[in-house]
């Protein structure tokens, strides 16, 4: 039986009972009857009693007209948040099922061979590398979740939206287990390594220049109907979308590709396989839905401060990979990681309908997509089959 109050313990009365609960084990218990003429005692209800008409009809008035699904917005709408369907963006509700073929947990993926790798196979650049790839994703996630959950669910007006960004937050807490799991399972000192963010300004500039976007808009009192506060909404929005997400993530896990592709770290590196496909969704989720506010709410972004924004996060980028990769790895340099950046802004800014931030850069790293894309056997006797959805079936822009 369960403890409602500490139900991770079993309850006290399960493994004690009273002298009272004690019958003698020869001794079966009797009911006594009552008496032929004894009157017999039954129990009455609790009196219940009549309802107070005057609170019921005090009650506030309802507005108890259907909800027309014309009427829904992204923000500001003014329809029943509560009432999911009929659906106005059924793109979103097709979001949270499609995230939902896409389950795991890091327990399910063998990282014995990573440990292994990382104690006897990896050069100490190599190590240089992994240790800093994780100590900036185990922060990003947490404040990826932060930014979903705090500053932009809250916003949403229209349900559909809502219930893909809770999937979301659920996942961006699943990757920082993820994080957590690798550093556990490898043995590397958890306090040194979640500190790196803070005490190494390269990772921590990074950082910083995403803390400044959420902190713009955490507020929960934000006007979103003022000019001003629904631009700096939808540009920190993008931000997270297009380059937190769509760029920094999705060019992140590449040094960690980079060591798989030679056969090393090959838990680890499968571990952010399974989470980029999560993060692929979240970037074409919030360019989706930057996008319709932008055309519902009739948004007229600077191209300046556009620009502005693609620049700072290539910046960041530079001085980051400059740490990460001070000394190349095999198959691996700076010069790869910043192209491949650059490549991708240019992808997710077509996807906004921004202009090109970077002209003329092409794939440094031709093969990252496909590595994403997780197309491979499994001997089923061997491992659990987690890939509930072939990495083909998702789309990548």
């Amino acid at each position: 039986m369960l403890d409602w109050d500490n139900p991770l313990e079993e309850s006290a009365t399960d493994n004690e009972a009273g002298p009272a609960a004690t019958v003698s084990d020869s001794t079966p218990a009797v009911e006594t009857a009552p008496a032929a003429n004894e009157p017999t005692s039954v129990a009455m209800p609790p009196s219940v009693p009549e309802p107070d008409s005057a609170s019921v009809s005090s009650l506030p008035t309802a507005n108890i007209a259907p909800v027309n699904p014309d009427d829904k917005r992204v923000i500001n709408g003014m329809t029943d948040i509560n009432q999911l369907a009929p659906f106005k963006y059924p793109w979103a509700w097709e979001y949270f099922l499609n995230a939902n073929k896409n389950h795991w947990t890091p327990l399910d993926i063998n990282m014995a061979q990573d440990v292994h790798d990382y104690r006897h196979n990896l050069t100490m650049e190599e190590r240089h590398v992994y240790e800093n790839v994780l100590s900036y994703l185990t922060t990003s996630d947490i404040l990826a979740m932060r930014n979903i959950g705090l500053a932009v669910m809250e916003k949403m007006s229209a349900p559909e939206l809502q219930i893909y960004q809770a999937r979301q937050v659920y996942e961006e807490a699943l990757h920082t287990w993820t994080y957590q799991h690798c550093i556990e399972t490898i043995g590397l000192d958890q306090s040194e390594i979640y500190n790196r963010y803070r005490v190494v300004p390269e990772i921590n500039q990074k950082i910083q220049l995403a803390n400044s976007r959420l902190d713009s808009i955490l507020r929960s009192d934000i006007d979103l109907r003022d000019k001003d506060e629904l631009e700096n909404f939808v540009m920190a929005y993008t931000f997270f979308g297009g380059i937190f997400e769509g760029c920094w993530f999705y060019n992140g896990f590449s040094p960690i590709f980079a060591l798989q592709r030679r056969g090393l770290m090959k838990g680890t590196a499968e571990q952010l396989q399974y989470i980029m496909r999560d993060e692929v969704l979240h970037a074409s989720f919030g360019i989706r839905v930057v996008k319709q506010i932008i055309k519902e709410e009739n948004v007229k972004l600077d191209p300046r401060k556009v620009q502005q924004m693609w620049e700072e996060a290539d910046a960041a980028e530079e001085i980051y990979a400059s740490y990460i990769l001070r000394d190349p790895i095999l198959g691996y340099s700076k010069e790869n990681h910043l192209g491949q950046f650059r490549f991708i802004a240019n992808r997710r800014a077509k996807q906004l309908g921004h202009a090109t931030p970077f002209p003329g850069a092409e794939a440094t790293l031709p093969w990252l997509d496909e590595q994403a894309n997780m197309r491979k056997e499994k001997n089923f006797f061997e491992t659990k089959v987690t890939e509930y959805q072939t990495g083909g079936a998702l789309k990548w822009d």
